[in-house]
């Protein structure tokens, strides 16, 4: 039986380990040829190399790699190194990360510039080394990994939590740059057993946890039929989707004293009954200035 991913091929960074080995295996047992990424290198005895080790033995294709993401030619030489191998990249899984943990008053810059060189840049770096190449071949999966502490805030992660949202405002401007080339960019919120959670949660809560439990969701983002400018939240056997929407508002026109205007009607601002979803920041303008009686037309429509 032909397995769901076959033929395709796809990188995984930061895939060493935890989440990133999980999802290198899940790609795998679905027929994928995998570039396992780890910046502890692709020598015998290296992370990488021991998960890529693993798929092969299991019977899939697999390489190591040991490019740092912060480095644009070394992703760019992880992207030529696929191509070399198997004539192609599909799938794009943005993985690697680490963690400065710390109130912000105690934060320093370079831990804060450490950790959004690392999610975003590193993102970044990926994304550009294979873009062209998807582009080209009118296909591309890319999958962004952001996180609940970006979407709602995580006490003593401003770093993270910045990096994490940016990475979502990332995925819908490329899915929409993407979308005519058949390249469709989503966003994976996990919830799995960190140190973090080490001692807070009982024991059968982190068994789960474990990231097995949240790559399921990761092989339904970057299949044939996967969608598009999704923010896909996972974990503990469950799946959820985060969305940013738009209130109805209101309208205030000339007001004599608009700020007073707002203060009395902050509960109308923000009613969530009848909230959207835009499709662009463009309805952001359209909204606003059909209420001020001025209709405008989408560019595109």
């Amino acid at each position: 039986m032909k397995k769901f991913l076959d033929g395709r091929v796809a990188i995984v960074t930061g895939a060493g380990s935890g989440l990133g080995k999980a999802h290198a295996l899940a790609l795998a047992r679905h027929g994928a040829r995998v570039v396992v990424n780890d910046v502890a290198g692709r020598h015998e005895g290296s992370p990488g190399r021991a998960v890529a080790d693993e798929i092969v033995r299991a019977g899939g294709l697999a390489i190591a790699d040991g490019g740092d993401v912060t480095d644009f030619a070394q992703m760019e030489q992880m992207a030529a190194r696929a191509i070399g191998e198997w004539g192609r990249i599909d799938i794009l899984v943005n993985n690697a990360g680490v963690l400065r943990d710390k109130t912000f008053s105690k934060m320093s810059l370079d831990d804060f510039r450490r950790v959004m060189d690392v999610h975003l840049m590193g993102t970044v770096h990926c994304v550009k080394a294979v873009w062209e190449h998807m582009r080209e071949r009118r296909y591309g999966r890319i999958v962004m990994t952001t996180s609940s502490s970006g979407l709602y805030g995580n006490f003593g992660q401003s770093n993270y939590s910045a990096a994490k949202m940016a990475l979502v405002g990332l995925m819908q401007t490329l899915a929409l740059e993407g979308a005519k080339q058949n390249i469709r960019v989503n966003c994976l919120a996990p919830t799995a057993a960190t140190a973090m959670t080490e001692g807070v949660l009982p024991p059968e809560a982190l068994a789960r946890l474990a990231p097995d439990n949240v790559s399921p969701g990761l092989v339904a983002l970057v299949g044939e039929d996967a969608p598009t400018r999704t923010i896909l939240l996972a974990g503990a056997g469950s799946f959820e989707s985060a969305n940013i929407t738009m209130t109805q508002g209101i309208f205030i026109g000339d007001a004599e004293d608009p700020v007073a205007h707002i203060r009395s009607r902050m509960d109308e601002i923000l009613d969530r009954q009848d909230e959207r979803v835009p499709g662009t920041g463009f309805e952001q303008y359209q909204l606003e200035l059909s209420k001020a009686g001025i209709e405008m037309a989408l560019p595109g429509a």
